[in-house]
């Protein structure tokens, strides 16, 4: 059995594509390529079903950036240390990258539909579904072609949790978001 040490920087690492594909709708939101809702717009009763701020372009963009960090994992599994705390096959970076990328997107799709249903605005706090949507959705796809430990799952899920809130909050500042949460 891993140190707890050693199971957070393998989470971490693990989480990495995850992290990123749920950065990228935010970083790219300016950009008018696919700014399409996925929802089409549609409501659902009299509220939207995902709401107008879940896009194609965060699809695409979001799987784009977890292919991307998946390749470059791959690409560094000839370092001794980062191999040491690889816990997947990053030789199937594409098919690794498309889970991860597209389920933490479903995942966080997935929160909104429900956020809309109960009347939680796009932004406003869902704790702790804010923190660990996308989290879920990446751990549960990728489980579909890879196998992952419980500890490894729980770890992520706690370990995602507070480094969400620190990385909105640093987003914030930055003002690269426009809420801290």
């Amino acid at each position: 059995m891993d140190s707890f040490l050693v199971l957070v920087l393998k989470s971490l690492y693990l989480m990495l594509p995850a992290y990123f594909a749920n950065m990228a709708p935010v970083i790219f939101r300016k950009i008018n390529f696919l700014d399409y809702p996925v929802d089409f717009s549609k409501k659902l009763g009299s509220k939207p079903v995902f709401g107008r701020h879940k896009t194609f372009r965060g699809f695409f963009f979001g799987i784009l950036f977890a292919i991307i960090i998946v390749y470059a994992q791959f690409r560094l599994m000839e370092t001794d240390s980062l191999r040491a705390i690889s816990i997947l096959d990053y030789s199937k970076w594409l098919l690794i990258g498309f889970l991860m990328g597209f389920g933490a997107l479903l995942g966080d799709l997935i929160k909104s539909f429900f956020k809309r249903r109960i009347g939680v605005g796009p932004g406003n706090k869902f704790i702790p579904f804010d923190q660990t949507d996308f989290v879920a959705g990446a751990l549960i796809f990728t489980m579909l072609a890879f196998e992952l430990s419980w500890q490894i799952f729980i770890v992520s899920l706690l370990l995602s949790f507070i480094l969400h809130i620190i990385v909105n909050h640093i987003s914030y500042w930055l003002k690269i978001r426009n809420e801290a949460w």
